[in-house]
């Protein structure tokens, strides 16, 4: 088994160096698939560790920085990282992969042709997020001024031009031939899943319900095209009114989402969950928000383990170094409580399947620090509780193969 697993990786990677282009479909075993609870490669279970580097297209579109993406991943590699989360979008504004509708610039496309490319050479299976809830890198605002004549932000979800305009993104990039490989995005299985939103929220309808159709909606779109990747919704995990018990187990805020029903869409292969207990409890103490954090790990994986039956990826956590009194003991601490819980359910064979810390830099990206940066050198600690992490969840995977 462990040999044909081999055979498998030096194939794909052969095609990648001799762009050949090739079809593969998810039944060939390559890709990632969801089997009820769990994630699935080659026929077992597949849990990992992971990171965000939401920066990866724009750098590795200027060919003198692509270094960085080569040695982030070297580095991931070094400590048993096998998930990378990324943006496959930088709409309008400054050096923007898409223009205007439908408009892109092929310049930044390459840097993530390269950036697929290159997780590929050293076994990184990759996340692509598609559009951002937020302003930073254009978002949802972007669309809605491009359609003009509409009045809110989260008209994004429900007029039917700006509709249209992100379905024409979502068909672009996952059609796009890489120009290094040659293998078109929904055939590659380099390619984990796909992401509709990092973090999509509507706070005009605190009622769950736009979210909701905006995410049958486009989920049941993006599967017509590519029935191969897996497909999540970006969620951060807040319930909503599905269950009013649940929802005290939220911060005291409510952003238009429900954890349970958003997740029970069909065509939604598995949950994220994203946790800032310093951005969503700014007022506690560091006890009562690794309190509230621990709850709030335990209540999702039981949900997508009892309700949901799907896998589950802590796609986002972290602590910046901007809090007042913050410490590197603090972070590590913050690591290994989502770490730990991680691995309670996945060595019991449960839904959590691996966590993605934000965020990756390598040593000389100082523009890119936001306080949540992780750099191995300057981290030593940290790099150690994250390395060890992999570790149990590579063992867990080994005693499936």
């Amino acid at each position: 088994m462990r040999n044909l697993g081999l055979i498998f990786l030096v194939l794909i990677f052969f095609f990648h160096e001799h762009k050949f282009n090739f079809q593969v479909r998810a039944e060939d075993g390559l890709f990632i698939t969801s089997k009820r609870e769990h994630f699935m490669l080659n026929g077992t279970p597949f849990y990992a560790n992971g990171f965000n580097a939401y920066w990866l297209m724009y750098v590795a579109s200027d060919p003198s920085q692509r270094n960085k993406i080569s040695s982030a991943f070297q580095q991931a590699t070094n400590h048993g990282l096998k998930i990378a989360r990324t943006w496959a979008f930088r709409d309008g504004g400054y050096s923007p992969l898409q223009y205007s509708p439908g408009f892109y610039n092929q310049q930044m496309f390459q840097g993530l042709d390269f950036v697929i490319y290159e997780a590929g050479k050293y076994g990184i299976k990759l996340i692509l997020s598609l559009v951002n809830n937020y302003e930073d890198y254009g978002g949802k605002k972007q669309y809605v001024d491009w359609a003009r004549n509409v009045s809110s932000d989260d008209d994004f979800f429900t007029n039917s031009v700006v509709k249209g305009y992100y379905k024409n993104h979502i068909k672009a990039v996952l059609t796009r031939q890489n120009s290094i490989t040659g293998i078109v995005y929904k055939e590659d299985p380099i390619i984990m899943a796909w992401e509709l939103m990092n973090e999509p929220r509507c706070t005009t309808d605190a009622s769950g319900r736009t979210i909701q159709a905006w995410i049958t909606e486009m989920a049941a779109y993006l599967k017509s095209i590519d029935s191969n990747h897996l497909l999540e919704a970006g969620l951060e995990g807040f319930y909503g009114q599905s269950d009013a018990h649940k929802q005290q187990n939220n911060p005291y805020f409510q952003v238009g989402t429900d954890f349970l029903t958003n997740n029970h869409i069909p065509d939604i292969d598995f949950a994220t969950v994203h946790s800032y207990p310093d951005q969503w409890l700014t007022n506690q103490s560091d006890e009562a928000q690794l309190s509230f954090l621990n709850n709030w790990l335990n209540s999702h994986i039981q949900d997508a383990q009892n309700i949901l039956q799907k896998p589950l990826l802590f796609a986002e956590f972290g602590k910046s170094s901007k809090d007042n009194q913050y410490n590197t003991y603090q972070r590590d601490e913050l690591f290994n409580t989502v770490y730990s819980a991680i691995y309670s359910s996945a060595r019991e064979g449960g839904v959590a399947a691996g966590g993605l810390f934000w965020q990756l830099l390598t040593e000389g990206m100082d523009n890119f620090r936001d306080g949540y940066e992780i750099i191995f050198s300057e981290s030593p600690s940290t790099a150690n509780v994250i390395a060890d992490q992999s570790q149990k969840l590579n063992n867990i995977s080994k005693m499936y193969t």
